[in-house]
């Protein structure tokens, strides 16, 4: 064999580089489904089904153009990682070289470079296509700044790749982020004709991974009756459509809105189509920024929609490769709590964090303002330990693969690296979760009181977590409003909020 072409699940990418070379009588594609993968994270049963759904129909495809596939099926082998699989086919095919797209998870990548060492086989990895900056030129732009932030990131994208610009320097409508127009709250009668979620008639690829993965991973979180997540380019295409047609100009204002049993609102619901290479991010930012030239899409809505794309994604990406290994291990605030039981369940009284769990385990998804201030914050205030609430975060959504999940997860909500991400702490009372959803109106607990029966387990560990770590954020200015805030408070009621946390804590 000349080459082993390797192709891991978040690969499925149909114009890779990976197939520009192919000698198909000397070379083999390569492809496995191993157990490791659905265990060194506790993983959610959609999350499992939707990789292995959209490999095998991958895999069909390639073999439907007569290209030479070696593809391993749980429960048809015995190796229980992608390393040990490999190994046993490079013993017994002997290929000159493996290639590989650069793989996005700093684990994955350390095991093939190991693999292909001990076999002393040269292993070459291609870049990328899927992303519209690579870790090389973020480096370079990272150079000697003192702090990294993404606005500064993203116009550099915005320019390099003229997305949404008047010229070759000038963002169209004269700035750059409209942010601030994305924060609106719903009105009291909650949000209004919100579209339908695409349903995708299981075919017999899916139906099989379905049974499959409640027969192998029984105990596993979450729900799996159905899987209707695009596991197709055709079908991402379609998720896609729907999002531009029906949600594009509603999306923008309420972005960062929340509303009890309503999981989907206006968002886009692409993301896992995005990282698993079903869909092209230039492809869908060009698109979005089409509906916006052509059809008066709102231009907050459609930068907003870009800015989740060109900038997060890429600025994510850029610093998880900047900053790995090192990251897994920062805890800049010494968090060394256990994760509350109730995030694997989704049984508490507090109604923010029962909805948004419910939601996650059944559909595998919670909006990004979910995630950042529900489940994120609470974990933060209560002192959760980075690699548990890390890896609930990797093991729960059917998008999160480590590149984009870690950064978002260690930096930007637990803020274990001390700001490498984020420029202060997303930390707020259950006063903003009150502000953005209808949730805290069904809940026993009171948003605006940080002590007593009613006191908001939010608002309590909020004062409490300012109380304990005011001398980490003293020389922070965008902390010095909420430090502010703290000094006015007596010492009676400071000793209340700090003994009323630790009741807290010892609950959980």
């Amino acid at each position: 064999m000349r080459r082993l072409y390797l192709i891991l699940g978040d690969q499925l990418d149909r114009d890779s580089l990976i197939f520009k070379d192919v000698d198909i009588e000397n070379d083999c594609f390569w492809m496995a489904e191993v157990e490791n993968e659905a265990t060194h994270v506790w993983s959610h049963k959609q999350r499992i089904a939707l990789f292995l759904s959209a490999m095998r129909h991958f895999a069909k495809e390639l073999q439907d153009r007569r290209l030479p596939v070696h593809y391993l099926a749980l429960g048809e082998h015995s190796f229980s990682s992608l390393a040990d699989a490999l190994s046993d086919t490079l013993s017994k095919q002997q290929p000159e070289e493996v290639w590989c797209v650069r793989p996005g998870d700093f684990r994955v990548f350390e095991s093939l470079v190991k693999v292909t060492k001990k076999h002393n086989v040269t292993f070459k990895q291609l870049h990328d296509q899927h992303f519209l900056s690579t870790p090389a030129e973020f480096k370079q732009w990272a150079g000697e700044k003192k702090q990294l932030r993404l606005e500064y990131w993203y116009r550099t994208l915005r320019k390099k790749h003229q997305i949404l610009m008047e010229d070759e320097k000038s963002p169209v409508g004269g700035q750059w982020n409209y942010d601030q127009s994305n924060r609106k709250a719903f009105k009291k009668d909650g949000p209004q004709d919100i579209p339908a979620t695409f349903s995708w008639t299981a075919d017999k690829i899916t139906k099989e991974v379905i049974t499959l993965v409640n027969e192998t991973y029984p105990t596993h979180p979450g729900e799996l009756n159905e899987l209707h997540w695009p596991v197709t380019p055709v079908q991402a295409e379609q998720a896609l459509g729907r999002f531009l047609d029906e949600c594009l100009n509603n999306f923008g204002d309420h972005q960062d809105a929340m509303w009890s049993d309503e999981p989907f609102l206006n968002h886009s619901l692409i993301s896992s189509s995005l990282n698993l290479k079903l869909l092209h991010p230039l492809t869908v930012i060009q698109q979005a920024e089409h509906y916006h030239w052509e059809k008066g899409a709102p231009l907050a809505a459609v930068e907003g929609f870009v800015r989740q794309i060109l900038g997060w994604r890429e600025y994510v990406r850029g610093l998880y490769w900047l900053h790995m290994p090192e990251w897994k291990n920062m805890n800049a605030l010494g968090a060394d709590r256990d994760l509350p039981a109730f995030y694997w369940t989704g049984e508490t009284e507090m109604n923010c964090l029962s909805q948004t769990i419910q939601q996650t385990l059944k559909y595998g998804y919670a909006h990004h303002i979910q995630r950042l201030m529900v489940t994120g914050l609470f974990s933060l205030l209560y002192g959760v330990k980075p690699k548990q609430i890390h890896e609930w975060y990797l093991a729960v959504y059917v998008d999160a693969v480590e590149w984009v999940e870690l950064p978002n997860t260690l930096g930007m909500s637990q803020y274990t690296d001390n700001g490498i991400m984020a420029s202060k702490p997303y930390v707020a009372s259950g006063s903003y979760i009150n502000k953005m959803s209808n949730y805290c109106k069904h809940c026993r607990f009171k948003p605006s009181e940080a002590t007593g029966e009613d006191a908001c387990p939010f608002t309590t560990l909020f004062w409490d977590f300012l109380d304990s770590h005011q001398d980490n954020f003293q020389k922070n200015p965008r902390m010095a409003f909420m430090l502010k805030n703290l000094q006015r408070k007596d010492e009676n009621e400071l000793t209340a909020i700090r003994s009323q946390a630790r009741e807290i804590r010892q609950l959980f």
